[in-house]
């Protein structure tokens, strides 16, 4: 076993054999969807997540590794390493560790304590530090010289020295930062000349603020960053000063005396001037990182709710972008979600009225056998939903987040190069109804609406978890090769731009699919991506059933074995419950495949290509409530999970303002995480408790509403 592997396995408490065999389908090319699913024997059954931690602890280990080759390098060169500062470094694996050990040698601007050392004060600091000199003045007189042009200023020099000295000390660092870890504060203030402007509202709340660090949520932490950024606000991390310099002085000043007096100046300064500030640095870089990650983590989890939508399926659909002056951006879709018909409708005055509007939606839908109506959240939805649902078409609630962005996307001007943006805009959400996850993956999930400050986070890591949650949702579900989009294909296992582009070129000339095997055909799809890709890609009514199942190409031997021993075809045996419930599955397995890999090939035969997102589902608003006005204190009221967050989830009541059900308020227990009892675009029942028409907030309840 590598050292790596030691080490992941120990962190994530996993085996060494998973992880060992984990890291080495990585180093292959293999994605975390692929080995989750299909490399079970060899991960020892790891989930997503688990090979998603292996992958990232690598990845740490893999930086940390090369930032060790660039120190020692460092130490080297300065001819200042030795046996046991090497040994250190080699068994060191904490980033922050690391830097310690490497701080007193790290190349650095020209310190006050490095002008002292060049002026030969070195020998004095150190004479100073040990505190047995009676008379250090006298000592002090022989190194005054040249630079050093009395004993004062040999004094302070050595005293800078001093200061540098116990602030690289790795122990007076540790010690430092666990002080801050346990007992710092975080406060914010409004900065003066900023109070009363229009934009500094929105931070009122951290105007005059102070709390525990440790205390300090992700959100709010996030919101005070933010303020900071945008000027409104000056935040700092602090802990007691005093009692931290008594506590250092305590473990550095030693009896009575110049000495003692001058270490303890030494101290003082080095505390205030180099230590506070550096470690203050280092825990508002941990306290943000911390955020992000929950922030992150927030956005993901959302973003896979959305994903996983229910999809309404392939049905003739109607897309209504709501508008009032500009009117309802309406268009017709085909069962394969191609643009049929495209409108202008125009239900509200000053240009319409709702009787014209209504009777035009219903000579539409009529004409293009519109199945199922979907109407954006947007402006003038609530109006909007309640005419076209008396055309008696079942109608959906759209989120339309990210709708206009994806309108003058160069992906959307491919597609409909003809068609302004208003159009692109509603087939968007009429195709976000037929199938959530298809539609989605054209847009960038920061601008999808379901994200906690996804502005303010490390962008680089916010991008990684995005496309993983993307690529994880994509390949859960599975994708029809004749008629999924090149920006879908890209997510499957093992593809990518290139190769979604050469599948979708390679259908247009020779049309559809009809076997996974001809997969290999495709310019550029090699064994290596076949392998990891053709398990991900349905083929509806293919003339081998496997072919629109989860079961890999690799494994059709094995139900060709047990078809052929339950004396059927592979069709039949995928038709007959009862020949599948007499398979004993034991006595198919062999070294490479195990009884995990056998367990999901008997769930698909019994459900082959089965969806794992559900049916979608219409809704309604309370007919009493159109407008915030309208809301009273004690209403029960239906409504929709727009977004979550660690302090809660927002839910859309239908006045144009979403209500926030607080994380204490979302069930009579205590929760931790309102994913336990909530997910988005889930249908609940709310009770108002509390309307503030003035900075349009609402607060609402789940506690004992049925």
């Amino acid at each position: 076993m590598n050292k790596f592997t030691i080490l992941i396995s120990k962190e994530l408490a996993l085996s060494q054999t998973g992880v060992a065999n984990t890291l080495a389908l990585l180093e292959e090319g293999a994605t975390i969807p692929f080995i989750a699913r299909y490399r079970k024997e060899k991960t020892g059954g790891m989930d997503e997540v688990q090979i998603g931690k292996i992958n990232d602890m690598n990845e740490q280990l893999k930086a940390i590794a090369k930032r060790k080759e660039t120190i020692c390098k460092t130490i080297n060169d300065l001819g200042k390493m030795t046996p046991e500062l090497q040994q250190r470094i080699d068994h060191c694996w904490d980033a922050t560790e690391l830097e310690d050990i490497y701080l007193p040698y790290k190349p650095k601007r020209r310190t006050r304590a490095q002008v002292a050392r060049e002026q030969g004060l070195e020998p004095l600091a150190m004479t100073i530090m040990m505190q047995r000199e009676r008379d250090i003045r006298m000592v002090a007189r022989r190194f005054v010289n040249g630079d050093v042009k009395d004993v004062e200023m040999a004094l302070k020099g050595a005293q800078d020295i001093i200061a540098e000295t116990v602030s690289e000390n790795e122990q007076t660092r540790q010690q430092l930062r666990n002080t801050f870890l346990r007992e710092a504060q975080i406060s914010s203030k409004v900065v003066k000349a900023k109070k009363d402007s229009d934009d500094a509202v929105k931070y009122s709340d951290y105007f005059d603020f102070t709390e525990p660090l440790r205390r300090c949520t992700g959100n709010r932490l996030l919101a005070m960053r933010r303020g900071e950024n945008e000027g409104f606000l000056k935040v700092s991390i602090s802990i007691d000063d005093e009692q931290a310099i008594n506590r250092l002085k305590r473990h550095y000043v030693r009896g009575y005396g110049d000495c003692a007096t001058l270490v303890a100046e030494a101290v003082e300064d080095s505390y205030k001037r180099l230590l506070a500030p550096s470690i203050e640095n280092e825990i508002a870089t941990i306290s943000k990182q911390k955020a992000d990650e929950e922030a992150i983590a927030v956005f993901s989890e959302n973003l896979r709710q959305l994903l996983l939508a229910a999809p309404l399926g392939q049905k003739r659909v109607m897309g209504v972008d709501p508008g009032i002056r500009t009117g309802c951006k309406v268009v017709c879709l085909d069962a394969q979600g191609n643009l049929l018909y495209h409108d202008v409708v125009y239900p509200f005055p000053p240009k319409g009225a709702k009787a014209t509007a209504l009777s035009r939606f219903r000579d539409i839908a009529t004409r293009y056998q519109v199945e199922a109506i979907a109407v954006g959240n947007g402006t003038a939805s609530r109006e909007t939903t309640d005419i076209v649902r008396e055309t008696d078409i079942p109608v959906f609630v759209v989120s339309e987040d990210g709708a206009s962005i994806y309108s003058a996307s160069k992906i959307a001007r491919e597609e409909f190069p003809d068609e302004d943006v208003t159009v692109r805009g509603a087939v968007s959400i009429g195709r976000r109804l037929m199938d959530p996850l298809a539609e989605l993956v054209k847009i960038d999930p920061k601008s999808i609406g379901v994200g906690q400050y996804q502005h303010d986070v490390d962008q680089a890591k916010l991008k990684k978890s995005l496309d993983q949650t993307v690529e994880s949702c994509v390949n859960l579900v599975g994708v029809n090769v004749n008629t999924a989009s090149k920006h879908l294909l890209t997510y499957v296992s093992g593809l990518g731009p290139a190769l979604a582009q050469n599948i979708v070129d390679y259908r247009r000339v020779n049309g559809a699919f009809t076997s996974r095997a001809q997969l290999k055909k495709v310019p550029r799809l090699g064994a290596t991506a076949y392998e990891q890709c053709a398990g991900f890609l349905r083929i509806p009514n293919a003339k081998n059933p496997l072919d629109d199942s989860a079961v890999h190409p690799e494994s059709y031997k094995i139900v060709e074995q047990m078809a052929k021993d339950s004396h059927c075809t592979v069709t039949e045996l995928v038709k007959d419950k009862q020949r599948q419930q007499d398979i004993d599955i034991h006595q198919y397995v062999t070294a490479d495949i195990g009884i995990p890999t056998l367990s999901d090939i008997m769930k698909e035969l019994e459900k082959p290509g089965r969806d794992p997102r559900g049916a979608a589902e219409t809704f309604e608003f309370d007919p009493r409530v159109h407008e915030i006005g309208d809301l009273q204190v004690g209403m029960t009221l239906p409504g929709i999970i727009t977004n979550i967050t660690k302090f809660g989830a927002f839910v859309d009541i239908g006045v144009h303002q979403d209500g926030l059900v607080h994380v204490s308020k979302l069930a009579n227990r205590y929760i931790s995480d309102p994913n336990e009892v909530v997910k988005l675009h889930q249908h609940v029942t709310v009770l108002v408790t509390e309307v503030d028409t003035q900075r349009h907030r609402i607060s609402l309840s789940m506690r004992d509403v049925s």
